[in-house]
């Protein structure tokens, strides 16, 4: 009965949160987490996380993407000295059409951390749910997100950054008119 009733709250105090836009997490000086709408302000390692661009697009989402976003979400641990892997797994969970949170890892602190989380040391890392699979192996990864019931392919249409403008000699500029949206006129 307890449990009903701690269940309801928490859902009961999701819209006003939802609502609110920003939540905050911190540590508190006895290694507690906390969360909130307000950080107090004599805490200093503060985590702002945005509610309201992760709900607009998983309502986009194909239900089979959502349900497996709110049981497994997927979070991929990456650094700055890590390029063409980490890039390699950023390909994967995308061409997959997983919705998934980037966190860089660029302190020791935060190495230790997630050393400490995962058992092992290695980036990329992945962590679907709470089970973290340290380096980048496209089959383990694979395996771990087919668990997790996530489809194996983009079933829906990804948003996509517009193409860069192309690039115009000056030789060309002054053989034809640009009409002023950075293309030259052709016929």
């Amino acid at each position: 009965m307890r449990y009903i009733a701690l269940l309801l709250t928490c859902l009961l105090a999701i819209p006003s949160v939802a609502g609110a836009g920003e939540l905050f997490r911190w540590k508190d000086e006895n290694g507690r987490v906390h969360y909130g709408d307000a950080p107090p302000k004599k805490i200093k390692n503060v985590e702002r996380k945005n509610l309201v661009s992760s709900m607009e697009t998983s309502a986009e989402l194909p239900y089979a993407t959502q349900r497996a976003q709110r049981n497994f979400p997927v979070s991929l641990y990456v650094s700055d000295s890590c390029v063409d892997t980490c890039n390699q797994a950023r390909n994967l969970l995308r061409k997959r059409g997983i919705p998934f949170s980037e966190k860089s890892i660029n302190t020791k602190e935060e190495f230790d951390t997630l050393m400490a989380a995962s058992g092992k040391s290695g980036l990329p890392t992945l962590m679907v749910g709470k089970t973290y699979v340290v380096g980048f192996l496209e089959a383990s990864w694979n395996d771990e997100l087919n668990v997790a019931g996530y489809p194996k392919t983009a079933s829906y249409r990804q948003r996509t950054a517009p193409p860069p403008k192309r690039a115009i000699s000056a030789e060309t500029q002054s053989k034809e008119p640009d009409d002023g949206d950075g293309f030259a006129q052709s016929d």
